[in-house]
């Protein structure tokens, strides 16, 4: 098996684990309070992180070792907040409708790589934000009888994850990628915990192995990710991550009965296709810049 074949296939074992995840956090927030979901799930990944860190060949204090811890603060509120609001919409408008706005987050990015990271974006790239932006605009529908403002909370979410992701290509430009991984995961374990500990609930029966296996599918799910990212070419790997929507919308519609309206079909449509133009412009451009 070639190393991209072999990416593809974790990335999309990532993605399904990511659906079944999301699948359980719906139901668990849905009952309890979101808060202390979510702090759970941070102390399951804080315990993860911590754990790599420890098997690091270069020693557990290099290996966390950052120059940008005050930028690793900023990322890690960024990341709590995004996880908080998109789970918290999971229980307004379900998983479909969520994550068919969320998809447009890829492009949010593009967006946003030329104030913060100076990168020159072309008119090609411009366009397709703009293919994705009209696509969250069919699905949101503004000013028609069907708009509500829980409809938002996806696009808000995807705001703050692209701005996360973008803060960690600032961080990560001249120091290694393990302490961007690591910090967010403890500092936003700190966050959760003085947030969410304070709404604690008691949780029994088949909902406290519920909120178990959700924990434990958290960090399954991030390892896979990371050993995608480790044999194969993000490029290569990035369109099957898309394929999260397909698996989401199968949990939303045989386990909770969501429906998959038209205006989605369509805008999740147009911002995937523009979502994987604007990768595959990049790397084209990339290509010609190394010629």
């Amino acid at each position: 098996m070639t190393a991209n074949r072999k990416g593809i296939l974790l990335m999309i074992a990532a993605v399904a684990s990511f659906a079944v995840q999301d699948g359980f956090s719906r139901h668990l927030a849905g009952t309890y309070n979101t808060l202390m979901v979510v702090m759970v799930r941070y102390w399951c990944f804080a315990g993860f992180v911590t754990v790599l860190a420890l098997r690091r060949p270069e020693g557990f204090r290099a290996a966390i070792r950052s120059r940008r811890l005050p930028a690793h603060v900023v990322r890690s509120l960024l990341l709590v907040a995004e996880i908080c609001v998109i789970i918290y919409g999971y229980t307004l408008i379900g998983l479909i409708e969520s994550h068919a706005v969320f998809a447009v987050c890829p492009l949010l990015i593009v967006a946003l790589s030329g104030p913060v990271l100076g990168e020159r974006l072309s008119w090609q790239r411009w366009a397709a934000v703009g293919v994705g932006m009209i696509g969250v605009l069919i699905i949101l529908q503004p000013g028609s009888g069907v708009f509500s403002w829980p409809a938002l909370l996806p696009l808000i979410s995807a705001f703050f994850f692209a701005t996360y992701s973008v803060l960690t290509r600032l961080t990560t430009r001249d120091e290694p990628t393990f302490p961007a991984f690591f910090w967010p995961g403890v500092i936003g374990a700190v966050i959760m915990t003085a947030i969410g500990l304070p709404h604690w609930q008691a949780i029994g029966g088949i909902d406290l192995a519920f909120l178990m296996i959700y924990a434990s599918i958290s960090v399954f799910s991030h390892w896979l990710l990371l050993k995608c990212y480790q044999v194969a070419e993000a490029s290569s790997v990035q369109p099957f991550a898309y394929l999260q929507i397909v698996f989401v919308s199968i949990i939303g519609i045989t386990v909770y009965g969501e429906t998959l309206a038209l205006s989605v079909v369509l805008g999740t449509a147009l911002i995937v296709a523009a979502g994987i133009y604007a990768l595959w412009h990049s790397n084209q451009a990339a290509k010609v810049a190394v010629e």
